[in-house]
């Protein structure tokens, strides 16, 4: 391939520009001395907790009671040292400028120590979500079928890590495992949101659950939902006014079917309701309600029709 040398003479110019921008452009760069969590850490961790939390579904096969906890056993020393590193990472960069004197070290180990010993009760949790799904979906085989294959369940698995990390008051590592479970499954779950035991999300593509949302038990989503805001509180100055209730509420037992709208920080669905498909909905309803929209009418030419230009639509 030919090369002109002479155009490599500009190179030096153009990153010139590039660094200039650094200043000017100050919010999409990070400089200094203070690294980020590590995207390929934070999903290696979340593959290790994956692993204790369902084993011989993952990287290790041939498990058994004999030696499940020498597995377990070097797993959890191994999260140990990788949660302190990336936790410490994390709250030194949120920490405000300049920097007091603190051992982010030490506090993330008590972090991550904490995380750790909440595996046992997130298992519980997943158990009830794992029971809701096969009873709530009549295509489940088995509850091995779930765990291993549905987007919905791995999604909501990482949101109960998230949110757990997210109570300990760590910054940014909640948001990046949520955000890798979006991307993989197209389910966009808020770690800050508060979701009750035995939820379940049914094909799920499309799913957005917002920050402060709160879930009661035994919800059921379909695909396409969205439990959004409706709007923005703002202040004297025009800034958007953060940590309000902007996200709606679902008490226990409420089903959601397939591309539902339900916007609102006010907005309340009563215990038992049912919202159905394509629904748009900015108030509370009470319990055991049934929500749906007119039966629509279809516009239907018949393939004789067509070939008549002049011929109309008729309605069913």
């Amino acid at each position: 391939m030919a090369t002109d040398l002479r155009l490599k003479e500009g190179l030096h110019q153009i990153t010139e520009a590039i660094v200039g921008t650094y200043v000017e452009c100050s919010h999409i760069n990070h400089l200094g001395h203070r690294p980020l969590p590590s995207r390929d850490a934070v999903i290696d961790i979340l593959a290790d907790i994956l692993e204790i939390l369902y084993p011989g579904f993952g990287r290790r096969q041939n498990l058994h009671m004999g030696n499940v906890e020498y597995h377990v056993g070097d797993l959890v020393d191994g999260l140990h040292d990788k949660l302190t590193q990336q936790i410490a990472r994390a709250m030194r960069h949120d920490c405000s400028e300049p920097a007091p004197v603190i051992d982010f070290e030490a506090l993330a180990q008590q972090k991550a120590i904490e995380l750790l010993k909440r595996l046992p009760h997130l298992r519980g949790l997943l158990e009830n979500d794992v029971e809701s799904a096969f009873l709530g979906d009549p295509a489940a085989k088995h509850h091995t079928e779930i765990v291993f294959c549905y987007p919905g369940f791995e999604a909501v698995t990482i949101y109960r890590i998230a949110h757990e990390i997210l109570l300990l008051g760590v910054p940014l590592i909640p948001r990046m495992m949520t955000e890798f479970a979006h991307s993989k499954t197209g389910i966009d779950i808020h770690p800050g949101a508060r979701i009750g035991p035995g939820f379940f999300i049914d094909h799920g593509t499309g799913v957005v659950i917002g920050e402060t949302c709160d879930i009661g038990r035994n919800v059921k989503l379909y695909q396409g939902v969205t439990l959004g805001a409706l709007s923005f509180p703002r202040d004297a100055a025009g800034n958007i006014i953060r940590g309000m209730k902007r996200h709606p509420t679902l008490e226990d037992d409420v089903v959601v079917y397939a591309n539902a709208t339900i916007l609102g920080g006010d907005t309340t669905v009563g215990h038992h309701a049912v919202i159905g498909s394509s629904v748009w909905l900015t108030h509370g309803v009470e319990p055991y309600t049934v929500v749906t929209l007119e039966k629509p009418s279809l516009r239907i030419k018949s393939p004789e029709a067509r070939a008549n230009p002049n011929a109309g639509f008729y309605e069913i």
